[in-house]
């Protein structure tokens, strides 16, 4: 599960779809900015560089959604500057990526695998 992020609003950010693409416009809503503050975060920060298609069409991949919420938190939130912002982006990598606890491998939490065993008993009828 995705870490929530809030605006500057307070209000929670919609969580982010499992899509390898999004355009200018997806990235503004999933993100809380208007698409002419993404093109110009775009000549500020290096580390933002969409995929341009036909006719200079933008596209985003997941991790520079990421990326512009990490921004976002930076320049509205912490209140940092666009140069600050770069350089803590530059210090820290470009995305800080959420620890997630995951079982060792080949383990399943208690209930979920006698849950799977039931739908696989249930297909097989």
């Amino acid at each position: 599960m995705e870490p929530r992020h809030k605006t500057p609003g307070g209000e929670e950010l919609p969580p982010i779809p499992a899509k390898r693409y999004f355009t200018i416009g997806e990235v503004s809503e999933l993100c809380g900015v208007k698409p002419h503050v993404l093109r110009y975060w775009e000549q500020e920060f290096n580390q933002l560089k969409p995929v341009k298609r036909r006719g200079n069409r933008r596209y985003y991949q997941h991790h520079e959604v990421l990326l512009v919420r990490r921004i976002r938190e930076l320049l509205y939130n912490q209140g940092f500057t666009i140069s600050g912002a770069r350089n803590r982006l530059d210090e820290g990598g470009a995305v800080e990526v959420a620890a997630v606890n995951l079982p060792e491998s080949g383990q399943m939490p208690g209930g979920l695998r006698g849950e799977l065993q039931s739908i696989v008993d249930m297909l097989q009828l």
